[in-house]
């Protein structure tokens, strides 16, 4: 019997989940999302063509591997179905590779306008929503209001989507909010009746069955472990358990049925919207940055903010997540930087920490930073780790020595072919 390998993202999105998926799926035959919805922007390139994704799992691309949505995971049927056709112009059929969970849960049009007539009404203090409609729903998951993707097959669907609307209607008539509905609903119920010929499953059965075959499965993980309700930012977070544990509520696998758990992180740090990140940079370093990484949000296009790399926090999801590999990606957008630095720990108002503290507010902690001599070559050619410059291969073993985990995948560039394995490491794990 096999085990359910976790891969997810140990800082806040963006790390480069996508592209890492995408080099991995080739040795497994399911790929599964857990959790999250279109507010997620995968990215993924080859043959000089950009692909990005936020439902459908990066599998996809691969014409031998089944793409699962799990229980866990919001939907939009209109983003979905945009998808789906977005993947026909590359004469891609899902037909029979993509199947969807029936416990998955539904995000209406009603979801997005409650979402954006929620973070207007915020002003300043709004968290910087992707307005996605995701926290509505999640909000109408919990509180046990929500519709599931097996509700659309129901001969009373439209009398249960009519109640929940009505339900958001008396919400929004709180708000100082405009909204046109009537012009959203044609466009849904066209993309429900594209969603019913989907092959829809229960996930628990269709994991678990593949498990005991020994077939080998990836649960990809969306956003990032600092975005987690529990254990993320709060409140400037997802609405979703980002983490390893959501794997196995968002598919409905067993604790001790996960195996290998993959981190990803970037080489530094990035942000997107509101909420503290102790090592953003706000002169030329930061704009460098974001300039040589191309940071702009996959699904909302915002510039993301940029900052160092934070150990504290690092160290704090591989814990959370009982990491056993870790793949550091975007090494190459470090490559015209003289000096590097890395967070190692912050000065508090109780004292130097090298802990992730309750509240890490600029006002309450200060980074302290080790400095490493840059490379200052580019890493576009390089094929293997030996043909990496020494002060990367430095850069990297110090991280190993401080978090204790093998990085054992580092991605030099937004191709699949760059991506160095250290095959040495991975038969060690």
């Amino acid at each position: 019997m096999t085990k359910v390998d976790v891969l997810l993202g140990l800082q806040w999105g963006d790390e480069g989940k996508g592209k890492i998926v995408d080099v991995l799926t080739p040795k497994y035959d399911i790929i599964a999302r857990f959790q999250g919805g279109p507010n997620a922007g995968h990215t993924l390139e080859f043959n000089n063509i950009k692909h990005v994704l936020h439902t459908i799992p990066s599998g996809i691309f691969r014409p031998n591997a089944l793409n699962i949505i799990g229980n866990g995971v919001v939907i939009d049927p209109v983003i979905f179905r945009k998808e789906l056709n977005d993947l026909k112009k590359f004469d891609l059929d899902c037909s029979e590779t993509l199947l969807v969970s029936k416990k998955a849960h539904l995000i209406l049009p009603t979801h997005r306008l409650l979402d954006a007539a929620s973070e207007a009404d915020k002003g300043k203090t709004k968290i910087g929503s992707t307005l996605k409609g995701i926290g509505p729903t999640y909000m109408d998951k919990t509180g046990r209001n929500g519709l599931r993707v097996g509700d659309i097959f129901s001969a009373n669907f439209k009398e249960l989507y009519n109640n929940l609307v009505d339900k958001h209607k008396r919400i929004l008539s709180f708000y100082d909010f405009d909204y046109d509905l009537s012009s959203l609903e044609p466009d849904f119920f066209d993309a429900i009746e594209v969603l019913k010929q989907v092959k829809t499953i229960d996930s628990v059965h269709e994991v678990n069955k593949a498990i005991k075959e020994n077939k080998k499965v990836l649960a990809e993980g969306a956003q990032g472990s600092l975005l987690d309700i529990d254990f993320g930012t709060y409140p400037f977070v997802t609405s979703s358990n980002t983490t390893c544990a959501g794997a196995c509520t968002g598919l409905g696998v067993a604790p001790n049925r996960i195996g290998e758990v993959i981190g990803i992180f970037k080489a530094y740090c990035t942000r997107v919207g509101s909420g503290p990140f102790p090592t953003e940079l706000f002169d030329e370093t930061g704009e460098k940055l974001r300039a040589n990484g191309h940071e702009f949000g996959a699904t909302t296009g915002r510039p993301r903010r940029c900052g160092w790399l934070d150990l504290p926090a690092l160290k704090y999801a591989i814990q959370l997540n009982g990491v056993t590999q870790l793949c550091m990606t975007k090494a190459d957008v470090l490559d015209t930087f003289d000096e590097i630095k890395v967070c190692v720990a912050y000065d508090t108002e109780e004292g130097r920490t090298d802990l992730l503290p309750y509240d890490i507010n600029e006002d309450k902690v200060k980074p302290v930073y080790k400095s490493f001599k840059g490379w200052e070559t580019s890493l576009e050619e390089a094929d293997n780790y030996d043909t990496l410059p020494q002060e990367l291969k430095d850069y990297i073993s110090y991280l190993e020595k401080e978090i204790e985990c093998p990085i054992v995948y580092i991605s030099v560039g937004p191709n699949r072919k760059q991506t160095l394995i250290r095959e040495n490491l991975l038969q060690s794990v």
